[in-house]
């Protein structure tokens, strides 16, 4: 019986060594002995390849200021692991970890004993959460955030009232399929039965996969663009401003203080999301509940600013590409320094021709993590004319130099980005 929850997180972390392991045979198992917590979760499922953190915060925030006590799931953590499971913003308890951990390790011992092997530690984490939101601390509404694809997803097993999938993008490929189509059909895996899609993919082939399987499931996809949409009213000192158009509702001024046209988008997402909550569930969301938590929602690691040092845990060429866009909007002055740490089975070499694309000066490092990518290797895939190695990189950062034209952008992953704020 495990006694603290630094037991249960190394417990939980030992599983790494499994590597990911698709498929839902041992959440089905496992949910089965535990008398099926995840039928009783009122759950909004999020999948996408960008953006779902974001659009989770965003959700979050509008429907606490409403009055409603939302759980989320989410990964990965960027401050404690704690806070991947949490109820408005607050971190799931020690002793409500500990008394879940205890009720699944059991039976996560007996499982390994058959045929399905030992639970991953997405699996352990996400029955955990799942048990936690369906026995101990049932909430409102709980926001689940899809781990990897969607189809054959620990988190799949739920069956929501409402889907997000944001956007598609390459990542996972090793996993999800080489092309954005067999990536999109993993995403779709997340539609059910009766319960609705919003999405802001755009692309004619990839919607079609969507609508495709939304009409199987007898059910309906709200497009961005289509079904509602958005106006970018542009940039202020503290955030983006912008107007949204539902089937239901015209908001004509909103803002958020999350920066980058990209998290207009993931807003207007959840734009879209309370209003359907609010038309077909009769949730109370009045116009400055929506207005005041999209303001106020926050997300760290993304494009977050502490003084001339911008953290964000951009990780693949999507997320660059949006990066590179967001410091044009906002940063089009300023002389821009990158320092740059990734996974290896992240798509490098697009990231990295991304950053080479502007002048900025790269700085190439690396950091503990067993899928961390070498700093020489990083450097050997630039051409840029500007680019170094850093090995030291909590040094660097402490005596970064920088003048009051410069910033220095510290990205290419969440898990770095983790690390990076240990530190500073």
């Amino acid at each position: 019986m495990f006694q603290t929850s630094e037991e249960v997180i190394n417990w939980i972390n030992r599983q790494l060594n499994q590597g990911i392991k698709p498929g839902l045979e041992r959440m089905l198992w496992l949910m089965e002995k535990l008398d099926h917590p995840e039928r009783t979760v009122r759950a909004i499922h999020i999948g996408g390849t960008n953006g779902k953190g974001s659009t989770v915060s965003f959700l979050r925030s509008i429907l606490q200021t409403a009055g409603y006590e939302v759980g989320t799931y989410t990964s990965p953590y960027i401050e404690s692991f704690l806070e991947r499971i949490s109820i408005n913003g607050q971190p799931i308890p020690e002793a409500d970890l500990i008394k879940a951990a205890n009720a699944i390790k059991p039976l996560a011992d007996e499982l390994a004993q058959t045929e399905l092997g030992y639970p991953s530690e997405f699996e352990l984490l996400t029955a955990i959460a799942i048990y936690y939101f369906g026995k101990l601390h049932k909430v409102d509404i709980t926001i689940i955030e899809v781990g990897l694809g969607g189809r054959k997803d620990a988190t799949n097993i739920i069956h929501p009232f409402l889907s997000i999938i944001t956007n598609i993008g390459y990542d996972h490929m090793n996993i999800l399929g080489n092309t954005l189509t067999e990536i999109a059909k993993e995403k779709a895996g997340i539609i059910k039965n009766g319960a609705p899609v919003i999405t802001a993919v755009t692309d004619p082939e990839l919607l079609h996969i969507f609508e495709d399987t939304a009409k199987a499931k007898r059910t309906t996809v709200y497009q961005l663009g289509r079904e509602f949409t958005y106006k970018d009213l542009g940039t202020t000192e503290t955030g983006e401003q912008f107007s949204v158009k539902t089937p239901y509702q015209t908001y004509t001024e909103l803002s958020i203080s999350m920066l980058g046209k990209h998290q207009i988008e993931n807003a207007t997402l959840a734009v879209m999301a309370a209003e359907y909550l609010k038309q077909f569930y009769a949730l109370y969301i009045e116009n400055e509940h929506l207005q005041t938590g999209l303001q106020t929602a926050f997300w760290p690691g993304r494009f977050e600013i502490r003084g001339q040092v911008i953290l964000d845990g951009a990780h693949n060429r999507e997320g660059i590409e949006t990066l590179v866009a967001t410091l044009q909007r906002h940063f089009s002055d300023k002389k821009i320094h990158v320092l740059f740490s990734a996974l290896r089975d992240k798509p490098l070499k697009k990231m990295i021709h991304v950053l080479d694309e502007q002048n900025y000066h790269l700085y190439f490092t690396e950091f503990d993590h067993h899928r961390a990518t070498k700093a020489e290797n990083l450097y050997d895939l630039s051409n840029a004319s500007q680019k170094e190695i850093v090995l030291d990189w909590p040094k660097f950062i402490k005596e970064k130099q920088l003048q009051a034209d410069e910033l220095l952008v510290i990205c290419g992953s969440l898990y770095f980005i983790k690390e990076v704020k240990k530190v500073f």
